[in-house]
């Protein structure tokens, strides 16, 4: 099979690489440009993409004899992910960037041009398995990625290949380190590539300029403090408020109003809910038989939770929640996923929080 691999610098995409071509694929690197200004995207483990990275992956591609490529799409890196990002905060919503990019850059700019060169697939170094076009997750719990990969279609996971799935992180580093990859012990980046600094808040200061306005108490309707501007916060956030309310305790996110730019805080007892309503779903297979009982996993980082779905008439989803959850923002994803004991769990699709 011709393999083009998307080597973004880091040990997770040379192993995804090196495995490709120990598998006897004909295997292209190739590392994309993401930023206009390269150089200022990388801080230790913050950032990505940087002319650093592209150093470490032509070194991994030149060890592994394969050609390499530098693939600059800056400007649509910017328009589909940077520009939605502030769009969305602006909106009064929270949204995922590493999905986005995983939907518009990685499995759709890039495997459409891999299609067209003569590629039959792009190889990632994402933590998940897929197996017989069905995608699942890694076996290495504290490294699975299919939350941000369950935006992905049929067509799209067709021409995936995901390496990593079975094993563990530890493993990874281990056969990097056998090969004697200067990688082998490079730190994972974290946070979001295009906020380096990590100071989102920031960052979306400079690109929307203060907007104040008031902080209100949810259980009696008054103004408790003021704002710089209500992309500042995300539903279920409690550091950071900058307010002191008079019971000292706790107060949480609990909803933003973009336009009156409000923010309503309230205690943990108000915090919590029970249904999450969705936009229209995305199916990593063929569309499942609604209604349905699943597991439901709403924050990248967050615990899988029972849940029931069902349709509703605007063509989302309705989920029903078994145990309340707090920090349920719009503008993230629901991932839903079908628990197997055997075989691990398949993702069924996601749907985007709307409420």
């Amino acid at each position: 099979m011709r393999v083009l691999a998307a080597m973004s610098g880091g040990v997770d995409s040379a192993v995804a690489a090196a495995l490709a071509v120990d598998a006897g694929h004909d295997v292209t690197g190739v590392h994309l440009a993401l930023s206009p200004d390269r150089q200022t995207l990388r801080s230790g483990a913050r950032g990505c993409c940087s002319v650093e990275d592209a150093h470490d992956a032509r070194r991994v591609a030149d060890e592994l004899g394969i050609p390499f490529y530098v693939w600059d799409l800056a400007e649509r890196f910017t328009a589909d992910v940077v520009d939605d990002f502030v769009a969305e905060y602006a909106a009064g919503r929270t949204p995922n960037p590493c999905l986005r990019c995983n939907e518009k850059i990685k499995f759709s700019a890039v495997l459409d041009r891999a299609r067209a060169l003569g590629f039959d697939a792009v190889v990632t170094g994402h933590h998940a398995r897929l197996a017989d076009g069905v995608l699942r997750r890694s076996v290495d719990a504290a490294k699975d990625q299919s939350y941000v990969l369950a935006v992905l279609t049929p067509e799209q996971l067709a021409g995936a290949v995901f390496p990593l799935g079975g094993m563990t992180k530890e493993r990874v580093r281990a056969i990097a380190a056998e090969r004697g990859f200067a990688v082998a012990t490079k730190a994972d980046s974290h946070d979001i590539c295009f906020i380096p600094d990590g100071d989102t808040r920031g960052f979306l200061t400079r690109r929307l300029g203060e907007q104040p306005g008031p902080l209100v108490d949810a259980a009696t309707g008054e103004t408790v403090g003021e704002h710089s501007g209500a992309y500042g916060f995300t539903v279920g956030q409690r550091r950071g408020l900058g307010v002191s309310v008079g019971d000292q305790r706790p107060r949480y996110v609990l909803g933003i109003e973009p336009v009156s730019r409000t923010v309503t805080i309230g205690t943990a007892d108000l915090a919590g809910v029970s249904e999450v309503r969705t936009g229209a779903p995305t199916w990593t297979g063929a569309a499942p038989r609604l209604p349905l009982r699943a597991q439901v996993q709403l924050r990248a980082h967050g615990a899988p939770v029972p849940c029931a779905v069902d349709a509703t008439g605007d063509g989302g989803l309705a989920i029903a929640l078994d145990t309340e959850q707090r920090g349920v923002a719009p503008g993230q994803s629901a991932v839903l996923y079908l628990p197997d004991a055997e075989r691990g769990d398949r993702v069924l699709g996601q749907g985007p929080v709307t409420r």
